[in-house]
């Protein structure tokens, strides 16, 4: 299996090597030069299998000979071997034929533990082979950070600097990324939004003196082993509830379209999805450009669904590509209109977009009347970015005789603050986490500049490679 960039430019990668540089160095993201199909028969056979299992048969064709099945598979059982709930990503019915799937019950609370924990095994692997160093910089809106300290905090061979917009971000999730103590991770609050820290990663990736000097690598959803991970709860969701016999609906809350279009790469697979919601919040680009056709940015307002408070979804760029029949010169035109002018037609590729997908937005408010009406009709619980996903659903038409998965992307115990407004009560973290709220803390607030977070990153890796030595 070999990879290209979206953008036409980069030389085509392996999948080791697309997992170790993450964004590819014309600024593009790679995909899969074909894309792998499943059979029926495989499809049906993920039926009551372990998770790790169907991880390993689902990721086996985009690695291709990199990494053999055997080895993939003791990886994939080592990462999930943890998880807090033996299904890993258990179904819960909340009404006669909707269900939530919960992505939740790795160690930071967060869907992004799914993919980020077999990601950390992955790159050990690779550099340990390789008898290489890497440093890990990646932006976060909230959860990705966490799940990225805790997956390479043990780490021998990889440094990581991860940046977050100060006070935007929930207290615990904060506190996921500032509390480790391992010389080797660094959380890095920047006076800016998610846009901005997003905006300063990959700045330092366009840096190809920097990026090389620092061996620099990527863990947001711009690193293709990132989204392959999270294919594999699709698969495993659909075949509980009788795929391939039936046909299923997804809906997704989104910011960055990395978990939305892994539904989308499962459905390319094989996998029959009747329809995949994309669900947002007031910050409701996704929406907006599925209605009318043009992808324009405004301000990122504050909601109490943070990790989807995004104006650049960077997977939609990897979507946009397939649409657009693999045209990279569209792709370059799209992303420097956006870029410059902070807005780009979809042109040719709006009504593919407009058939493959459903796109809705949630108030606040309607966010608040999912979480207590669920409650109160099923004694569910879910968090802000749950109930986004469940009006998006409910936008889409009412109940029919296609199963209706929600995927709930976060514990409620992350947002406490929002959930006591919402309902009256502050959930609690699960008791292995009973000291994050007084544990000591350790980050700077720099500024929004490129040089200054420059500075601090090859300084703390420096320091940090010192102390390894």
């Amino acid at each position: 299996m070999t990879y290209i960039s979206t953008r036409g430019e980069a030389l085509p990668l392996t999948f080791e090597d697309v997992l170790l540089m993450g964004l590819a160095r014309d600024g593009g993201l790679y995909v899969p030069a074909v894309w792998p199909t499943l059979s029926r028969e495989t499809i049906q056979s993920f039926a009551g299998k372990p998770f790790a299992e169907v991880a390993a048969s689902v990721m086996a064709p985009f690695v291709g000979e990199s990494i053999d099945k055997a080895t993939l598979l003791a990886m994939a059982e080592d990462a999930y071997g943890h998880f807090g709930h033996p299904a890993v990503t258990p179904l819960v019915q909340i009404d006669r034929n909707r269900w939530v799937l919960e992505l939740f019950h790795g160690p930071t609370l967060a869907f992004k533990d799914v993919a980020m924990q077999l990601l950390a095994r992955l790159m050990d692997h690779a550099l340990q082979r390789r008898d290489r160093r890497a440093t890990i910089v990646g932006a976060t809106s909230g959860d990705t950070g966490g799940a990225a300290i805790e997956a390479f905090r043990s780490s021998k061979r990889v440094d990581v600097a991860i940046l977050f917009p100060d006070g935007r971000v929930s207290d615990v999730q904060r506190r996921m990324m500032t509390t480790p103590t391992e010389a080797n991770v660094h959380a890095v609050a920047i006076k800016g939004t998610f846009d901005d820290c997003q905006a300063l990663v990959k700045a330092m990736f366009n840096d190809h003196a920097f990026r090389d000097r620092l061996s620099l690598s990527g863990v947001n959803s711009i690193n293709w082993a990132r989204i392959v991970a999270q294919v594999t709860y699709y698969f495993v969701a659909a075949a509980a509830l009788g795929a391939p016999h039936r046909a299923m609906t997804f809906s997704v809350p989104t910011g960055n379209f990395g978990d939305i279009l892994a539904g989308w790469v499962a459905k390319k697979m094989g996998l029959p999805i009747e329809r995949l919601v994309i669900a947002s919040n007031e910050n409701d680009i996704l929406p907006r450009a599925h209605a009318s056709g043009v992808y324009e940015m405004r301000g990122v307002v504050e909601t109490s669904s943070p990790s989807m408070d995004i104006q650049i979804s960077s997977n939609f760029e990897r979507y946009l590509f397939e649409a657009s029949g693999r045209d990279p010169a569209f792709i370059r035109g799209a992303m420097g209109a956006l870029s410059q002018g902070g807005r780009f037609e979809l042109a040719a590729t709006a009504a593919k977009f407009g058939s493959e997908f459903h796109a809705a937005s949630a108030s606040e408010a309607q966010v608040a009347d999912a979480i207590r009406r669920t409650k109160a009709a099923s004694g569910y619980l879910m968090d802000p970015h749950t109930a986004c996903g469940l009006v998006a659903l409910e936008s889409a038409g009412p109940q029919s005789q296609t199963p209706g998965i929600v995927l709930s992307t976060a514990h409620p115990a992350k947002f406490p603050d929002a959930m006591e407004r919402i309902t009256g009560e502050r959930p609690g973290l699960p008791p292995r986490l009973s000291t994050l709220l007084t544990d000591r803390e350790r980050f700077p607030v720099l500024d929004n500049d490129l040089d200054a977070v420059k500075r601090f990153v090859e300084g703390a890796v420096r320091s940090a490679s010192a102390g390894a030595s």
